[in-house]
C-alpha cells in the first residue's frame, strides 16, 4: 500500500517536463481502450490490436501493480546525465556536483541553481547601482546648484542612435519573449495533455481487465465453471486494480487541474510583463524623444523595478531550461538501460519482475481454465453419444449428459497455452478463439421446451451462448499479455520515455530558450535604454538652451 500512495503522491513528477520548466508531465500514438466485437453473440470490451498494448499509461500500470513489490536486489545503480549535471555545487564548498539528474537531491538543485549566479548577481548590482545613481541625481538636482555645461552635438547624436537601437532591441525582445511564452505554453500543454491522456487510457484499460476478470468468474458451461482457487485469485487482484485505479483517476485529474492552473498562469504573467515592456519602451523613447524630463525620472525608476523583475525571471527560466534539458537526457539514458537503479525509480519505478510475473501467471492462468472449462463439456457431454435406450432411473446428474445430442463431433478449442502455462500452437482439428463462434454455430440444433435436442446437433442454443461467453473472455484476457509483458520488461515505461524525449523535449527545450532569450534582451534593452533616456532628455534640454542662449546673444548684439 506504501509503494502504491508513493506512486500517487509523485504523480506531479510524472508531469515533470511541463511541471518543472513551467513553476516551467503522451500524444498522437496514444489509443485509448475500445468496445468492439469479439464475436458476433458476445460483446465485449478491451481488445488490443496488434501494436498498440506499447502506448498505454505506465506510471499507472506501475503504481497499481508494484503495490506489493519489493526493492530490486540484482541490478547495479546508475546515474543519469552524469555529464550535464556535472556542476558546482554552492552547498558542497563549490565542487563539482557527481551525483547526476535527482530531483530528489538538493544538491542537484543547489548546482543547476548555480548556473544562473552570474545572471543574479548582474540583477543584484544593477539593483543596488541604478538605485545610487538614481539617488545621487536627485541630491545633485535638490541641493546643488547645477551649472550649464554647453551643448556637444556629438553626444547628443549618440544618445540619439543608441536610445533607437536599444528601443528596437528591447521591441524585438518583447517579441521574441511572447512568440516564445505562446510556443512554451502550447509545448508544455500538449505534453501534458499527452501524459494525462495516458493516465486516464490506463485506468480505463485497468477497469477493462477488471471488467474481464469478473467476467471470467461467472463463466461457465453448464456444470463446468471455474476452480473456486481461481476465482478467488481473480477476486484479490481485482480488488486491487479497482481501488488503485479509483485513486489515481482521482489523483490524476486533480494534479492536471492544478498543472494548468499554472501553466497557464505563467502564460498570463509573460503576455502581461512582455506587453508593459512594450508599453514602457514607447513611453520612454517619446518622453525622451520630446524631452520631458520631469516625466523621465519617474519612468526611470518604474523601469528600473521592472528590468529587475526580467533579470530576476531569466535567471529561473534559466534554471529550469537547465532542469528539463537534464530531465530530458536522463530519459534518454534511462530507455538504454530500463532496468537499472536510478533516480527515475521515485516517479517511475518499474514493477518488480516477481509481481508482475505473478499477474501475468493469473492471467494466463484465467485463460487457460476458461479454454479448459470449454473443452471438458465438449469432450464430456457434447461430443458423447447418448444410448438408444436411458435407463429409466437415470440420476439427475446423469440425465443432463444427455439431451439428445447427435451428429459430428465439436471440434475442440485451441488452449493457447500448455499446462506449464508455455504457449503452444494450435493442433490439427482445433479451432481458434477468433472464429470459434462461427465455427460451433454450424452445431446448434433446435430444442424442445424440456431443452433436449429435436434436429441433429450437438451443441442446445443455451450451451452454445456459454461457451462463446467463455470464449470471448478468454480471448480477452489473452490478448492483454503483451500488456503484461510490458511491465516484466519495462518495455512501456522505455517506449514512453522515447516519446517524450523524441515529441516533446525537443519544443520544451527550443521554446524554454526562446522565452529566456526574450527576457535577456528585454532585461539588458531595459537596463541600457534607461541610461539613455536620462542623457538623451539632458542633452536635448541643454541643446535647446544652448539655442536660446544663442538667439538672445544674437538679438543683444544686432541690437
Amino acid at each position: 500500500m506504501s509503494r502504491t500512495m508513493l506512486c500517487i503522491k509523485s504523480l506531479p513528477f510524472l508531469l515533470l517536463p511541463t511541471f518543472l520548466l513551467i513553476s516551467s508531465t503522451f500524444l498522437s500514438s496514444s489509443h485509448g481502450a475500445s468496445e468492439i466485437h469479439l464475436q458476433p453473440n458476445l460483446h465485449l470490451r478491451g481488445i488490443i490490436e496488434d501494436g498498440e498494448f506499447d502506448v498505454l499509461s505506465w506510471e499507472t500500470r506501475r503504481s497499481i501493480l508494484d503495490r506489493n513489490s519489493s526493492e530490486f536486489s540484482d541490478n547495479k545503480s546508475m546515474i543519469l546525465a552524469a555529464k550535464i549535471t556535472h556542476r558546482r555545487d554552492p552547498l558542497d564548498n563549490f565542487k563539482y556536483y557527481k551525483g547526476g539528474w535527482n530531483i530528489s537531491e538538493e544538491h542537484y538543485f543547489y548546482s543547476v541553481a548555480y548556473t544562473a549566479a552570474p545572471l543574479f548577481l548582474i540583477a543584484v548590482i544593477w539593483f543596488i547601482g541604478y538605485a545610487v545613481a538614481l539617488l545621487t541625481i536627485c541630491i545633485r538636482h535638490c541641493c546643488c546648484q547645477l551649472k550649464h555645461h554647453g551643448y556637444s552635438q556629438t553626444t547628443y547624436v549618440l544618445c540619439l542612435a543608441f536610445l533607437i537601437f536599444f528601443t528596437v532591441a528591447e521591441i524585438i525582445g518583447c517579441i521574441v519573449l511572447y512568440t516564445g511564452q505562446e510556443k512554451f505554453h502550447s509545448s508544455s500543454t500538449s505534453t501534458l495533455k499527452f501524459v494525462v491522456h495516458q493516465a486516464d487510457n490506463t485506468v480505463d484499460n485497468l477497469t477493462v481487465v477488471s471488467e474481464n476478470l469478473s467476467a471470467a468468474q461467472g463463466a461457465g458451461v453448464d456444470q463446468f465453471s471455474l476452480p473456486s482457487s481461481v476465482q478467488n485469485s481473480i477476486s484479490k487482484v481485482n480488488n486491487m486494480i479497482n481501488s488503485s485505479a479509483s485513486t489515481l483517476r482521482d489523483a490524476t485529474d486533480d494534479n492536471s487541474n492544478k498543472i494548468q492552473k499554472a501553466l497557464d498562469s505563467v502564460r498570463v504573467i509573460l503576455i502581461i510583463l512582455a506587453a508593459v515592456m512594450l508599453l514602457l519602451a514607447f513611453l520612454g523613447f517619446l518622453l525622451s524623444i520630446f524631452g520631458l524630463q520631469t516625466w523621465v525620472y519617474p519612468l526611470a525608476v518604474i523601469g528600473w523595478i521592472l528590468a529587475t523583475t526580467a533579470l530576476i525571471l531569466c535567471c529561473l527560466f534559466l534554471i529550469l531550461h537547465n532542469v528539463v534539458g537534464d530531465t530530458c537526457v536522463a530519459m534518454d539514458e534511462w530507455v538504454q538501460n530500463p532496468t537499472a537503479h536510478t533516480a527515475l525509480d521515485d516517479i517511475l519505478p518499474c514493477v518488480d519482475k516477481a509481481t508482475a510475473q505473478q499477474i501475468l501467471s493469473e492471467s494466463k492462468q484465467v485463460t487457460f481454465q476458461l479454454v479448459t472449462v470449454v473443452n471438458s463439456f465438449i469432450t464430456t457431454v457434447s461430443n458423447i453419444n447418448p444410448p438408444k435406450n436411458l435407463p429409466p432411473n437415470l440420476p439427475p446428474e446423469a440425465k443432463l449428459l444427455y439431451y439428445n445430442q447427435s451428429g459430428p463431433p465439436v471440434p475442440v478449442l485451441c488452449n493457447p497455452f500448455n499446462s506449464d502455462m508455455i504457449d503452444r500452437k494450435c493442433a490439427a482439428g482445433e479451432v481458434d478463439s477468433s472464429n470459434a463462434s462461427q465455427v460451433w454455430s454450424k452445431y446448434i440444433c433446435q430444442v424442445s421446451e424440456n431443452g433436449n435436442c429435436t434436429t441433429t446437433g450437438r451443441l442446445t442454443p443455451k450451451f452454445y451462448n456459454q461457451m462463446t461467453y467463455a470464449v470471448n473472455v478468454s480471448y480477452a484476457l489473452y490478448h492483454y499479455g503483451p500488456f503484461l509483458v510490458g511491465l516484466v520488461d519495462c518495455t512501456f515505461v522505455r517506449e514512453t520515455f522515447s516519446s517524450i524525449s523524441e515529441h516533446h523535449c525537443p519544443g520544451l527545450n527550443r521554446y524554454s530558450g526562446w522565452v529566456f532569450i526574450g527576457f535577456v534582451m528585454v532585461s539588458v534593452a531595459v537596463m541600457v535604454s534607461l541610461i539613455f533616456w536620462v542623457f538623451y532628455a539632458r542633452e536635448r534640454r541643454q541643446r535647446l538652451g544652448t539655442k536660446q542662449f544663442i538667439n538672445l546673444s544674437t538679438q543683444e548684439s544686432i541690437k
